[in-house]
């Protein structure tokens, strides 16, 4: 059990039935009247945020959230291929449950199943990644005054913003939470 005082961005609650992710959490206390937490939770089964105000003396059950190293071996259509590698134990989700998650991740690439009861709900990619860039423009000297970016196609298929200085088979790191170009390696 955690009491709403003690809210952390980050933290699984079980609340009505689902488990909700704390995206969000603030202190208020009103000049009248009594101090809340004002929230927003992220649904960790359907994706959707709602916001829902506790009294800090409010007490939750955590929910305990598994996380599973596991190597992503392939995408087969819809279906993205992942093994246990103590086990060897293959499982494979469809493109719905694992979202966005996966645009950065290449094959043989370990990465982290979060399940809550024994059911995945999300697959999170290593923190940083580095790819080869295979498309992009050439950026010319002079086109702008300050910080311009362009777009940059990596061996995964997904685009991201990079510096003009860039170049076609360049290897850079990428932070896959913000999908921001970090440096050229």
């Amino acid at each position: 059990m955690i009491s709403a005082g003690d809210f952390r961005n980050g933290v699984t609650i079980e609340l009505e039935g689902n488990v909700f992710q704390i995206i969000e959490f603030q202190h208020v206390k009103p000049g009248k009247g009594a101090a809340f937490v004002r929230t927003k939770l992220k649904n960790i089964k359907s994706g959707g945020v709602v916001e829902k105000t506790f009294r800090p003396t409010e007490k939750c059950p955590t929910a305990r959230i598994d996380r599973k190293e596991m190597q992503y071996l392939y995408s087969d259509g819809d279906l993205y291929n992942y093994m246990d590698t103590e086990s060897y134990e293959q499982i494979a989700l469809n493109r719905d449950a694992v979202g966005d998650s996966m645009k950065f991740v290449k094959e043989n690439e370990m990465v982290k199943m979060l399940s809550h009861n024994g059911s995945i709900f999300a697959v999170e990619p290593p923190l940083f990644v580095e790819l080869e860039i295979t498309e992009t423009e050439p950026g010319f000297k002079g086109d702008t005054a300050t910080g311009a970016t362009k777009p940059a196609t990596v061996e995964t298929g997904a685009t991201v913003q990079v510096p003009l200085f860039v170049n076609q088979g360049d290897v850079i790191k990428i932070d896959t939470r913000t999908g921001e170009y970090l440096s050229r390696v």
